[in-house]
């Protein structure tokens, strides 16, 4: 099941992503947030954009939330996008799901654009990424330092749905947090 994320849910979701940290160049986080600053990371970022778990018979498996792009008001209707699957959870379909619900939320919020910033080559997220219908959109060279090692980042963008002009202003996640639209998205 897809649910929106709540606080209780801090000490699963820094599990899934403790690895990402300490083995990996997927994040640029060199040093372990701890369970704590996962749970205001939650309740801050719920404030205005979306953070999605999968959960199965009460256990979290992978988490999806969008952050703010920029900070400049011009950059309000596009947003960053992330997606963690638990390392035994992977390979069954979970990522593409929960991906295309996030992605549908960020729609109902009226965001316009979505970017997922990898880590190259990121093999796997590219391919996640494309089959989501995001395309290439830039290549920032040695843009980290990680793991003694300099890294490259894609970038890959999904326009959600086309710009208004005048565009209406994005709603903050909060505001539509207990709405039908998003029930029935969650239950889709």
């Amino acid at each position: 099941m897809i649910r929106i994320a709540h606080a209780e849910d801090a000490e699963a979701v820094h599990a899934i992503y403790a690895p990402a940290v300490i083995d990996t160049a997927i994040t640029f986080e060199t040093e372990l947030p701890g369970a704590d600053a996962m749970r205001q990371r939650i309740l801050t970022r719920l404030q205005h954009y979306p953070w999605l778990v999968w959960e199965e018979q009460g256990e979290v498996l992978a988490y999806g939330y969008a952050t703010r792009f920029r900070e400049r008001a011009a950059y309000d209707w596009i947003a960053e996008t992330s997606i963690y699957v638990h390392e035994n959870a992977r390979r069954r379909g979970i990522a593409r799901k929960l991906y295309s619900v996030l992605l549908d939320v960020m729609r109902l919020q009226g965001i316009n654009q979505a970017v997922g910033v990898i880590t190259m080559p990121g093999e796997v997220s590219v391919a996640l990424h494309e089959a989501m219908g995001f395309t290439p959109a830039g290549v920032w060279r040695k843009a980290g330092y990680k793991l003694g090692l300099w890294w490259d980042v894609g970038v890959w963008q999904k326009e959600l749905q086309p710009a208004a002009n005048p565009p209406e202003a994005v709603q903050a996640f909060a505001s539509i947090a207990g709405s039908e639209a998003l029930r029935h998205l969650l239950n889709s």
